[in-house]
């Protein structure tokens, strides 16, 4: 038996509302609210302006910072607006509103037909860069900065991240139900352009069919497919490489560290899709789920589309929800309204009837230490949270390690004080950050 990471949790999957029900379209938005940041890194500046046509794929948002993501039209029409506008991570962003046409035309040259196979890794790099593509787990870190390790970073590994480890959350297993051939090219393009040979699919065992399509489609590759144990945060980066490779991130370290690169399942087939037709990333798979949602689905649904029209897509609420997530439940952020759009990293929009969120009225911490035994990463996060009540931001960075978090919430599920622990610890490092920035 393959051997697990320490600590993590059990929750119920609560996967079966959506597990079984194939990719659907989503009707395109009558208008499409477009933010110039959907990724880790600089934002991006419009390049179009109010009252201008644009077309499908059209670039509408740029930047010359190299951790950034250029941001794309994913309708064709008139540019309505650039203002400020509600945002499901930021709070606001400036976005570009585009009014549909009706007639979803692509922009002169798209799509197009390209070989991979006679592209430099550089050619790669750019032509990824130039389409945007981000980490569509929900970190959205912009996808050629992974494609362009340092010099003095070798890799010698490419992780496809196909765990999907959050509850609920079933995008990444009906794509590789369903689009096997994307998600291997997207793979070798990845491979190829990292100079890599060896590579591995790592996939919860809860999901068994996956495992099965994904061992057919890779048949021959030399790509191997790996059922894992299941257990949250299984698909956290540093559990998946400790578990595949035996290999430790150190603490402050990225995977490129112990020579990884770690991809998404729904980002392997965005690159596909960018280097072999030149199509930018301006739609994506999202799981819309909760006892709240009439008829749960997945969803393939344009950047920029709101939560309302997707959630109206999947027959509304059939009951007011106690909880709108971005995202899974377990890293997830809690909305408070659904007047936003979906984004490149929008990979489940949760709708929680009374009940079924795991919610309490926070108490003080008892020094249980339950919070100790769930936690992957080895932290004490009971002592984190009161450092982030009282301000001691340095000492929880000097002293407990704070920036090895990774914020999975399992110390929050296993909580019998109910305490919002991992706000506490975001919010002690939003403030170690200001405070680095301020010297």
């Amino acid at each position: 038996m393959m051997k697990s990471f320490r600590g993590g949790i059990h929750p119920n999957d609560s996967k079966s509302y959506t597990a079984d029900k194939p990719v659907v379209t989503a009707p395109l938005p009558g208008k499409a609210i477009i933010p110039v940041q959907q990724h880790a890194g600089a934002p991006c500046a419009p390049i179009v302006a109010k009252g201008d046509l644009v077309k499908k794929g059209q670039l509408i948002a740029t930047t010359d910072a190299f951790v950034s993501a250029n941001v794309h039209a994913s309708i064709s029409g008139k540019v309505a607006d650039i203002g400020e506008y509600p945002h499901p991570i930021f709070g606001t962003c400036t976005a570009i509103v585009i009014e549909n046409d009706g007639q979803d035309e692509w922009v002169e040259g798209l799509p197009l037909k390209r070989d991979w196979q006679t592209l430099s890794a550089d050619e790669v790099r750019k032509i990824i860069r130039e389409a945007g593509i981000v980490g569509m787990g929900g970190a959205t870190f912009p996808t050629h900065v992974k494609m362009a390790p340092p010099a003095d970073k070798k890799i010698d590994v490419f992780i496809l991240n196909a765990a999907e480890c959050e509850p609920y959350l079933t995008a990444d297993h009906r794509m590789m139900l369903e689009e096997g051939d994307r998600i291997v090219t997207g793979v070798k393009i990845m491979m190829k352009t990292l100079g890599v040979t060896k590579g591995i699919v790592g996939i919860e065992d809860n999901k068994k069919d996956s495992i099965e399509a994904m061992t057919k489609a890779f048949a021959g590759t030399g790509v191997d497919v790996v059922g894992l144990p299941t257990k949250y945060p299984q698909g956290a980066e540093k559990m998946l490489i400790a578990v595949l490779t035996g290999k430790e991130v150190p603490s402050g370290g990225l995977p490129m560290d112990v020579g990884a690169v770690v991809s998404n399942v729904g980002t392997a087939a965005a690159v596909c899709d960018a280097v072999t037709q030149g199509i930018p990333l301006i739609e994506r798979v999202t799981t819309i789920s909760g006892k709240a949602i009439k008829e749960p689905k997945n969803i393939l649904v344009r950047v920029g589309t709101t939560f309302s029209d997707a959630i109206d897509f999947c027959g509304g609420f059939v009951s007011q929800p106690e909880k709108i997530i971005l995202g899974g439940p377990m890293m997830g952020t809690a909305q408070s309204t659904i007047d936003l759009p979906i984004i490149k990293g929008t990979s489940g929009i949760l709708a929680f009837a009374e009940g079924e969120a795991n919610t309490g009225v926070e108490s003080p911490c008892i020094r249980c230490g339950r919070c100790l035994d769930a936690c992957p990463m080895g932290l004490n996060p009971s002592m984190l949270s009161i450092l982030g009540e009282r301000d001691l931001y340095h000492e929880a960075k000097e002293d407990y390690a704070l920036l090895d978090c990774i914020e999975c919430g399992s110390c929050v599920y296993t909580c019998p004080a109910k305490r919002n622990i991992v706000q506490y610890i975001k919010y002690c490092k939003a403030q170690s950050r200001a405070q680095s920035a301020a010297k």
